[in-house]
């Protein structure tokens, strides 16, 4: 039984459907997707959440697990530029290709060029060496005297921030600031996110960056395909009310209706906090009561602004993202006093550059994500909504080609920190989930195997290996494998970096 048709739940049961076990998959939602659903506003179309992809090698390698091809089920187009990065007073275009990027460096910021060969020959080391990490499961202790997590210590970077890390090889503040804005996939400032992150930038540069061409939702969609195939049951708009325990182990679900469903293993995709706060009694949760989890450490929320225009902009990038005058106080504001900054950051994507699907011709379907506090702020969004509308769209026509994009709105939905608890059942509006310092990691997350009942497992951020896309796809293939190696169903091991010919 799989809870929430997320990618790591679609992930999960393409996986087991494949490997001969009987699946089925709940989602109370009338669409499947999860955070990587589709939003639609009349003829424009959008991503929910994510809206590029990295590591596109570890989708092919799924889709091989099941005997199929990317290409079969996805159109993935490699991006060059990946994106813009809007400073103060230049910008620079992150290009995929070493060459290229070392000239926009020099272009841009001169002299540092070589700050790019060292970040690529270092990192590339730390990669190879921490990635092996994330593709195992930690449910006990003795997993952190694992030879291969062992042989990775030397390279975690102890007591180093994301920002320390990349200071050792640029020294323009806006430079380093282009190589660690990415810890914002984890909702994170780069001066709190772990050194060893700087994987995330690493792999951006030595791998691509991907779009898919309909949006990412095509990626759960293909999933529950590939897993229709195989013969899994896939059942939207059919909530989960609670897990049915027996001796501390699951044994079914009692769905929203009051229908009980019986099943031997249960894999919960729904979002972390709120699968502890709904799906099990209070008494039973222990460490993961409502209470307990509240005093964890969580991500930062988002708003967001899906617009629909009709005009197209021939001067913007696919993606785009503009860094506040003080970047780093305002992710101080964002992250610690958790207060509305005046001083905004803003990630951009206009997809009709590359995918005109997603809006009518001569139209455009812009995605404009600005990180603000999650919901242990206490801010009261519908107070400051309309305002921090208006400080985004001054901002997009003061800052990037988008200069009239007011007098163009045909379409509009915004999302609050707030939107993201009430509508989409996200814990505190923490979109990017559960944070990822040191004491919320490999062992001391939730463990894939769920370390308080039998019978029941995690994907999804909330679980190790952590958020984003292809950790939840990585979470899917973790816990598809312990069910695998319960039930002795033999499984593919993941691939050494020579096999992906990532040597």
């Amino acid at each position: 039984m799989v809870i929430g048709a997320g990618p790591g739940g679609l992930a999960s049961a393409m996986l087991l459907a494949r490997r001969g076990f009987k699946v089925r998959v709940f989602e109370k939602a009338p669409r499947i997707g999860g955070r990587t659903a589709e939003v639609a506003l009349g003829a424009y179309r959008f991503d929910l959440g994510p809206t590029f992809l990295m590591m596109k090698f570890l989708l092919d390698e799924l889709f091989e697990d099941v005997g199929r091809e990317t290409s079969a089920y996805l159109d993935c187009r490699a991006l060059d530029p990946m994106y813009r990065l809007h400073f103060a007073d230049k910008t620079m275009v992150a290009r995929p290709h070493p060459d290229d990027m070392r000239n926009e460096i020099e272009r841009a910021f001169p002299g540092e060029g070589a700050g790019l060969d060292k970040f690529l020959s270092t990192e590339k080391v730390r990669f190879r060496k921490l990635y092996p990490c994330l593709q195992k499961d930690y449910g006990s202790p003795a997993a952190l005297l694992s030879k291969t997590l062992l042989s990775a210590v030397p390279y975690i970077a102890p007591g180093k921030s994301l920002y320390d890390v990349l200071s050792t090889y640029f020294q323009s503040e806006e430079l380093r600031l282009a190589f660690t804005f990415q810890s914002k996939y984890l909702g994170m400032s780069p001066w709190d996110c772990p050194g060893l992150f700087a994987m995330i930038p690493y792999t951006e540069h030595a791998h691509g960056v991907y779009h898919v061409m309909g949006g990412l939702s095509q990626i759960p969609q293909a999933f529950a395909k590939v897993a229709r195939e195989e013969g899994a049951e896939i059942n939207t708009s059919c909530g989960v009310k609670r897990v049915l325990l027996e001796g501390g182990k699951a044994c079914g679900v009692e769905l929203e209706s009051g229908e009980s469903v019986a099943c031997d293993d249960v894999v919960i995709n729904a979002d972390f906090g709120h699968a502890m706060s709904t799906l099990f009694p209070d008494s039973d949760l222990e460490k993961y009561r409502p209470s307990a989890l509240a005093k964890r450490k969580y991500s930062c929320s988002t708003f967001m602004m899906y617009l629909g225009l009709d005009r197209t902009y021939p001067d913007a990038e696919h993606h785009m993202i503009v860094f506040a005058q003080d970047y780093k106080r305002c992710l101080e504001d964002i992250t610690k006093t958790k207060i509305v900054s005046e001083d905004l950051s803003v990630y951009v994507r206009n997809a009709v550059t590359l995918d005109p699907s997603c809006a009518p011709e001569g139209h455009s379907a812009l995605y404009v994500l600005a990180p603000v506090p999650n919901n242990t702020s206490g801010i009261d969004w519908s107070e400051h909504k309309a305002a921090y509308r208006e400080n985004l769209l001054q901002l997009l026509e003061s800052r990037t080609p988008y200069k009239d994009i007011r007098d163009h709105i045909r379409e509009e939905l915004i999302l609050t920190p707030e939107d993201w608890e009430k509508q989409t059942s996200v814990f505190l509006g923490a979109t990017f989930n559960m944070g990822h310092s040191w004491d919320q990691m490999l062992y001391f997350r939730p463990h894939n195997k769920f370390e308080l009942f039998d019978n029941t497992y995690l994907v999804g951020g909330g679980t190790h290996p952590g958020s984003g896309l292809p950790t939840i796809f990585e979470s899917a293939r973790i816990s598809s494998n312990l069910i695998c190696d319960k039930y002795g169903v033999p499984h593919p091991k993941p691939k050494a970096f020579e096999e992906l010919g990532l040597a």
